[in-house]
């Protein structure tokens, strides 16, 4: 699968588009078929663990249902749509389809979320306040996008949040192949004129209450932060009632020496490689050994699983850190190298690993993360 942004390269589109406009692609995937059927959609809208949902309309009143479903006769042959969330925690070909968008970073990435839809299927005019690359798989859908600007909504049901009618900047048909990128913020409406398919590649990320919410949390869990003011150097107070500015300052002080570097980037790294939708996790460990891993690496290639998250900060790797599945995860100082190719490469190879193949430590390491299903061997 290969992306073509047609005039654009990816440095321009990030320059021109990213975060500013909507975008039209046409044909950015030349020949694309779809990543599953509409049959194993539904197969994997049965499964519990799987987030799915479905949108219609009933009596002029829109409705939306949570899976797990196993019945959809009921529903008709139009205006309704089957949506999947990180569809790529579960099928190993939506990997594919990220990697297309990966000059924009992972830490950004949400989701994959695969869509199903009838004739005249829909979820209703709303607005995202995530970045989203809506790409057209078969049938063909039409789209309707509004300006930024001050669109009211409301609850259309207590699972859709709606907006008003927006008046059209964008009012196009996506045909298979065919992408639109749309920032946060742009109301937009896609109703399917066919039974239609399309996946949507979004990124997005927290606002800043809900990290420093978060990091609260992190500070209570670890039993952080809980120096206090020490003031030895007090002067005589004539305004009791007064915050001096050099008490002010003590109060900014000790919150900014509590939310340093090191705090900021060990929370965020592990906030980031949280998924927010299960993974298709062993139930138990396996029983992998260094000498399965050893051997079996000379022939088939370790897949990282689908929706595992597996971070980075360029200041700190040198250190042997890194962030799994929202754990921090150390390594010695001398396999810090190796951080990059385990966060950058989905799939490793005996050459690509071949540095420290001979390296126990490593090896033990890469034993225990197999066996809790981290990365799995190519079954190919």
């Amino acid at each position: 699968m290969k992306l073509e942004l047609n005039d654009l390269t990816p440095e321009q589109f990030l320059a021109e588009y990213w975060q500013k406009k909507p975008l039209v692609i046409r044909q950015g995937f030349k020949n694309f078929q779809d990543l599953l059927s509409a049959d194993e959609m539904a197969g994997l809208a049965s499964d519990e663990l799987v987030e799915s949902r479905r949108v219609f309309q009933k009596d002029e009143q829109w409705q939306a249902e949570f899976g797990p479903f196993e019945c959809y006769e009921h529903l008709g042959e139009k205006d309704w749509t089957l949506i999947v969330q990180a569809l790529n925690n579960w099928l190993p070909a939506a990997e594919d389809l990220i990697q297309c968008f990966d000059f924009i970073p992972r830490w950004r990435l949400d989701d994959v979320m695969v869509s199903f839809a009838t004739p005249g299927g829909s979820v209703g005019p709303h607005i995202d306040l995530y970045d989203v690359f809506i790409c057209q798989g078969s049938g063909s859908r039409r789209w309707r996008v509004g300006d930024l600007g001050g669109h009211t909504e409301f609850a259309a049901h207590p699972a859709l949040l709606h907006c008003e009618p927006f008046e059209p900047i964008l009012d196009i048909e996506l045909n298979t192949g065919d992408i639109l990128y749309l920032p946060p913020g742009y109301p937009h409406d896609g109703i399917s004129l066919e039974p239609s398919m399309s996946f949507s590649v979004g990124y997005r990320t927290a606002s800043a209450s809900d990290m420093l919410s978060g990091i609260a949390d992190y500070l209570i869990d670890n039993e952080l932060g809980k120096e206090q003011i020490a003031d030895p150097d007090r002067s005589i107070s004539t305004k009791s009632g007064c915050v001096t500015p050099a008490d002010f300052s003590r109060i900014k002080q000790q919150l900014l020496d509590t939310l340093d570097d090191k705090l900021i980037s060990q929370f965020s790294g592990c906030r980031l490689t949280t998924s927010k939708c299960e993974l298709d996790l062993p139930e138990s460990e396996l029983g992998f050994q260094v000498s399965d891993l050893v051997e079996t690496i000379q022939s088939k290639d370790l897949i990282r699983l689908g929706g595992l998250r597996c971070l980075y900060f360029e200041n700190s790797y040198q250190q042997g850190i890194l962030f799994i599945n929202g754990e921090t995860e150390s390594l010695s100082a001398d396999l810090a190298d190796v951080i990059p190719i385990l966060c950058n490469d989905p799939v490793l190879t005996a050459d690509s690993l071949a540095e420290w193949m001979e390296n126990s430590a490593f090896l033990e390491q890469m034993v225990v993360w197999i066996n809790k299903g981290y990365w799995y061997f190519d079954e190919d």
